[in-house]
Protein backbone atom coordinates (compact mmCIF):
# COMPACT_ATOMS: atom_id res chain seq x y z
CA UNK A 1 0.00 0.00 0.00
CA UNK A 2 1.55 3.66 -0.89
CA UNK A 3 -0.10 6.35 0.16
CA UNK A 4 0.86 10.03 1.21
CA UNK A 5 -0.40 12.66 3.68
CA UNK A 6 -1.40 15.64 1.89
CA UNK A 7 0.57 15.28 -1.18
CA UNK A 8 0.12 13.00 -4.75
CA UNK A 9 1.40 10.11 -5.26
CA UNK A 10 1.28 7.17 -7.89
CA UNK A 11 -0.20 3.73 -6.58
CA UNK A 12 1.74 0.63 -7.45
CA UNK A 13 -0.12 -2.28 -9.08
CA UNK A 14 -2.21 -3.47 -6.79
CA UNK A 15 -1.68 -0.69 -3.98
CA UNK A 16 -4.78 0.57 -2.40
CA UNK A 17 -5.17 3.89 -2.56
CA UNK A 18 -5.89 5.97 0.59
CA UNK A 19 -7.34 9.40 0.33
CA UNK A 20 -6.28 11.58 2.97
CA UNK A 21 -6.06 15.54 3.99
CA UNK A 22 -3.24 17.31 4.86
CA UNK A 23 -2.55 17.56 9.46
CA UNK A 24 -3.48 20.91 10.59
CA UNK A 25 0.34 22.11 11.10
CA UNK A 26 -1.45 23.75 15.06
CA UNK A 27 -4.33 21.93 16.61
CA UNK A 28 -5.58 23.00 19.70
CA UNK A 29 -5.10 20.50 22.43
CA UNK A 30 -7.54 19.71 25.40
CA UNK A 31 -8.40 22.17 27.65
CA UNK A 32 -6.86 22.94 30.51
CA UNK A 33 -9.45 21.85 33.69
CA UNK A 34 -8.04 20.82 37.47
CA UNK A 35 -10.17 20.98 40.63
CA UNK A 36 -8.64 21.32 44.26
CA UNK A 37 -9.36 18.94 47.06
CA UNK A 38 -8.00 19.94 50.30
CA UNK A 39 -7.01 16.98 52.34
CA UNK A 40 -5.10 16.08 55.35
CA UNK A 41 -1.97 13.23 55.12
CA UNK A 42 -4.02 10.35 57.16
CA UNK A 43 -1.38 7.40 56.62
CA UNK A 44 1.89 6.09 54.68
CA UNK A 45 2.81 2.58 53.32
CA UNK A 46 6.26 2.44 52.75
CA UNK A 47 6.19 -1.20 51.92
CA UNK A 48 3.10 0.09 48.78
CA UNK A 49 5.28 3.65 48.56
CA UNK A 50 1.39 4.96 48.62
CA UNK A 51 0.25 8.22 51.07
CA UNK A 52 -3.25 7.82 52.24
CA UNK A 53 -5.02 11.12 52.02
CA UNK A 54 -8.10 12.31 53.94
CA UNK A 55 -10.75 14.83 52.70
CA UNK A 56 -14.06 16.00 53.15
CA UNK A 57 -15.34 13.16 50.94
CA UNK A 58 -13.48 9.70 51.46
CA UNK A 59 -9.57 8.75 50.74
CA UNK A 60 -7.62 8.81 48.39
CA UNK A 61 -4.58 7.01 47.55
CA UNK A 62 -1.63 8.88 45.84
CA UNK A 63 2.52 8.01 45.53
CA UNK A 64 4.34 8.87 48.63
CA UNK A 65 4.39 11.98 49.44
CA UNK A 66 7.06 13.99 51.53
CA UNK A 67 5.12 14.91 54.32
CA UNK A 68 4.58 13.95 58.25
CA UNK A 69 0.51 12.65 59.13
CA UNK A 70 -2.06 15.16 59.77
CA UNK A 71 -0.42 17.50 57.52
CA UNK A 72 -2.39 19.80 54.91
CA UNK A 73 -1.73 19.38 51.36
CA UNK A 74 -3.98 20.32 48.27
CA UNK A 75 -4.79 17.87 45.69
CA UNK A 76 -4.70 18.97 42.13
CA UNK A 77 -7.21 16.47 40.44
CA UNK A 78 -6.41 17.13 36.20
CA UNK A 79 -9.85 16.51 34.56
CA UNK A 80 -7.65 14.49 31.94
CA UNK A 81 -6.86 12.17 34.70
CA UNK A 82 -10.65 11.37 35.49
CA UNK A 83 -12.60 8.67 33.96
CA UNK A 84 -16.75 7.59 34.14
CA UNK A 85 -18.31 4.33 35.44
CA UNK A 86 -21.82 3.94 35.92
CA UNK A 87 -21.25 1.27 38.25
CA UNK A 88 -19.31 0.08 41.01
CA UNK A 89 -16.10 -0.36 39.61
CA UNK A 90 -14.44 -3.72 40.02
CA UNK A 91 -11.50 -5.52 38.60
CA UNK A 92 -9.63 -2.16 37.33
CA UNK A 93 -6.28 -0.80 37.99
CA UNK A 94 -7.56 2.43 38.96
CA UNK A 95 -7.26 2.50 42.88
CA UNK A 96 -9.24 5.84 43.78
CA UNK A 97 -13.16 5.36 42.64
CA UNK A 98 -15.74 7.64 44.49
CA UNK A 99 -19.06 7.61 44.35
CA UNK A 100 -21.22 11.02 43.04
CA UNK A 101 -23.45 12.86 40.76
CA UNK A 102 -23.05 13.77 37.56
CA UNK A 103 -24.54 17.65 38.32
CA UNK A 104 -23.30 19.73 35.26
CA UNK A 105 -22.05 18.55 31.55
CA UNK A 106 -20.43 21.45 29.74
CA UNK A 107 -20.03 21.15 25.78
CA UNK A 108 -16.68 22.56 24.80
CA UNK A 109 -15.11 22.80 21.47
CA UNK A 110 -15.81 19.58 19.92
CA UNK A 111 -15.14 16.61 20.93
CA UNK A 112 -14.18 17.89 24.64
CA UNK A 113 -17.47 17.74 27.55
CA UNK A 114 -16.50 18.88 31.08
CA UNK A 115 -18.35 16.59 33.81
CA UNK A 116 -18.53 17.89 37.25
CA UNK A 117 -19.02 15.13 39.96
CA UNK A 118 -20.29 16.36 43.30
CA UNK A 119 -18.94 14.58 45.70
CA UNK A 120 -21.25 15.55 48.76
CA UNK A 121 -18.99 18.62 49.82
CA UNK A 122 -16.61 18.33 46.67
CA UNK A 123 -16.81 18.65 43.29
CA UNK A 124 -14.26 16.85 40.90
CA UNK A 125 -14.35 17.21 36.65
CA UNK A 126 -13.73 14.53 34.31
CA UNK A 127 -12.59 16.01 30.58
CA UNK A 128 -14.20 13.14 28.11
CA UNK A 129 -15.18 13.18 24.57
CA UNK A 130 -19.25 13.82 23.17
CA UNK A 131 -18.61 10.50 22.20
CA UNK A 132 -18.23 9.07 25.54
CA UNK A 133 -21.74 11.13 26.43
CA UNK A 134 -23.57 9.48 23.94
CA UNK A 135 -22.77 5.74 24.42
CA UNK A 136 -22.67 6.41 28.28
CA UNK A 137 -26.41 8.30 27.79
CA UNK A 138 -24.82 10.66 30.77
CA UNK A 139 -26.96 13.37 31.96
CA UNK A 140 -27.19 15.72 35.03
CA UNK A 141 -28.37 13.99 37.73
CA UNK A 142 -26.99 10.77 36.94
CA UNK A 143 -25.75 8.81 39.80
CA UNK A 144 -21.81 7.41 38.93
CA UNK A 145 -18.33 6.84 39.87
CA UNK A 146 -15.33 9.09 39.11
CA UNK A 147 -12.21 7.41 38.89
CA UNK A 148 -8.38 8.44 39.34
CA UNK A 149 -5.39 7.14 38.92
CA UNK A 150 -3.08 7.49 41.87
CA UNK A 151 -0.01 8.08 39.74
CA UNK A 152 -2.07 11.18 38.26
CA UNK A 153 -2.20 12.92 41.40
CA UNK A 154 0.03 15.52 42.57
CA UNK A 155 0.33 17.71 46.07
CA UNK A 156 1.10 20.73 47.91
CA UNK A 157 1.60 22.33 50.93
CA UNK A 158 -1.36 23.94 52.57
CA UNK A 159 -1.81 25.99 55.92
CA UNK A 160 -2.87 22.91 58.40
CA UNK A 161 -6.15 24.76 59.28
CA UNK A 162 -7.56 24.85 55.36
CA UNK A 163 -7.74 20.75 55.35
CA UNK A 164 -10.50 18.80 57.28
CA UNK A 165 -9.91 16.56 60.31
CA UNK A 166 -10.74 12.78 60.25
CA UNK A 167 -13.56 11.86 62.79
CA UNK A 168 -12.22 11.25 66.23
CA UNK A 169 -12.66 7.57 67.26
CA UNK A 170 -14.08 7.54 70.67
CA UNK A 171 -11.16 6.68 73.00
CA UNK A 172 -13.66 5.06 75.86
CA UNK A 173 -14.80 1.94 73.59
CA UNK A 174 -17.53 0.98 76.40
CA UNK A 175 -20.94 0.53 75.50
CA UNK A 176 -24.51 1.96 76.83
CA UNK A 177 -25.21 -1.50 78.07
CA UNK A 178 -26.25 -1.96 81.64
CA UNK A 179 -24.10 -4.81 82.88
CA UNK A 180 -26.35 -6.96 85.11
Amino acid sequence: MTAALGGAFSPAAGDTTISTRPIPKHRAGPPHIEASVFARVLRHDVDLGLTTLYFGDGELRVPMVDHPVDAAVQVRIDARDVSIALSRPMDVSITNRLPGVIVELEFLTPPYVRATFDLGSTRIHSLITRESVARLALVEGLKAWAMVKAVAISDRDLTPDRAPRPRAWPSDRTTNREKP
